[in-house]
C-alpha cells in the first residue's frame, strides 16, 4: 500500500458512500465547465433527489440561469440534449420530490442552499478517510505553506492563522505575481513536503500555474475546491469538495470554511503536541491580557 507521501496513493477524494451524489459528482468529473455550467452542476449536486423530475425550465430557475444554458450543459455533458441527461439522472439518483419547496424569497433561498451544501458535505464525511490523510500529510510537513488567492485568500488565511497555533511552521501565501513560485520554492527547500491549497471561484490562471510548480517541486497539493469538477482538479494530488452556493451576488462559502476547520481538526490529530501548543498560547495570551474574556 502506498504511503501519505507516495504521489501514486493519492487522488481525488470522492467517498464511495455518498450514493447518487457522488455519482452525480463523477459525471462532472474532469469536465471543463464554464462558471454558468458549473453553477448548474452545484444545483444537481444539491437537488440530488429531485434531479431527475426537473424541466429544463425548473433547472434554470434553481440555478439562477437561463433555459438555453441548461441546454448548453447537458451537450457539454456528451448528451444530445436536456431530456437525454434527464434520462441518465433517474438511472444514477433514487427517487424524491418532483420539486423541492422554494423558500419566499431571495435571501432565504440563499440561506436553504447553504443548508443544502453543508448536508452534502456531511454526507460527503460519512468516509472520514480522506480528510484524515490530508491531515497526516499537513502535518508531517515542515514548514507547511497555505495558498489562497483572490477570493480564497481569506479561508487560507484563517485557516493559516490557526494551524499556526499548533503547527510549528505555516506560510501563508496570499499573493500572487512572480514573487509566488520562489515563496513555493523557498517553502520546499526548507523541507516542505506538502501544501494546502484553498480554490473557490473564480480561479484565477496563475493559482493553476502555482500548483503545477508546486506539484513539479515535488510538493503533494492537497486543495479545498467548490467541488471535484472544478478546474483545479486536474492540478491537485487530493482534492476535498465543498460547495458554494451561488445565489446571491457574490458566492457563499459556508461549507468550504467548516471542511477547513474540519481538515484543522484532523490535522491537530497528527500532531502530538497540539493540545501542550494550544495550552502555552492560552498561557502566553493571559499573561499578556490579549482578549477580554
Amino acid at each position: 500500500m502506498a504511503s501519505d507521501t507516495d504521489r501514486a496513493g493519492v487522488g481525488v477524494a470522492m467517498p464511495d458512500g455518498t450514493g447518487a451524489s457522488a455519482r452525480l459528482h463523477k459525471l462532472f468529473e474532469g469536465r471543463r465547465l464554464t462558471p454558468t455550467q458549473r453553477r448548474i452542476a452545484h444545483c444537481l449536486v444539491r437537488q440530488t433527489a429531485a434531479a431527475p423530475f426537473l424541466s429544463s425550465v425548473e433547472l434554470a430557475h434553481l440555478a439562477g440561469v437561463s433555459q438555453p444554458s441548461v441546454t448548453r450543459f447537458a451537450v457539454a455533458l456528451g448528451f444530445d440534449g436536456y431530456p437525454a441527461l434527464r434520462r441518465h439522472l433517474r438511472d444514477v439518483a433514487p427517487a424524491g420530490p418532483a420539486v423541492a419547496e422554494l423558500p419566499a424569497n431571495q435571501y432565504q433561498q440563499a440561506v436553504r442552499a447553504e443548508i443544502d451544501n453543508l448536508l452534502h458535505l456531511a454526507a460527503l464525511l460519512a468516509d472520514p478517510g480522506p480528510v484524515e490523510r490530508a491531515g497526516r500529510l499537513l502535518a508531517a510537513s515542515r514548514p507547511l505553506p497555505v495558498l489562497g488567492l483572490r477570493a480564497s485568500a481569506a479561508q487560507a488565511g484563517g485557516f493559516a492563522y490557526f494551524a499556526a497555533k499548533v503547527h510549528p511552521d505555516v506560510r501563508l501565501l496570499d499573493e500572487g505575481g512572480s514573487l509566488l513560485a520562489d515563496r513555493i520554492d523557498a517553502a520546499r527547500r526548507a523541507g516542505a513536503s506538502a501544501l494546502l491549497c484553498f480554490a473557490l471561484p473564480r480561479h484565477p490562471v496563475e493559482l493553476l500555474a502555482a500548483l503545477d510548480h508546486a506539484r513539479g517541486t515535488g510538493l503533494t497539493v492537497v486543495t479545498i475546491a467548490d467541488g471535484t469538477f472544478a478546474p483545479v482538479a486536474a492540478h491537485s494530488d487530493l482534492l476535498l469538495p465543498a460547495a458554494v452556493g451561488t445565489g446571491l451576488v457574490f458566492d457563499t462559502v459556508s461549507a468550504p470554511m467548516l471542511l477547513g476547520q474540519v481538515l484543522l481538526e484532523a490535522m491537530c490529530d497528527g500532531l502530538p503536541d497540539a493540545q501542550a501548543r494550544l495550552e502555552e498560547f492560552d498561557a502566553r495570551a493571559a499573561a499578556r491580557g490579549l482578549f477580554v474574556d
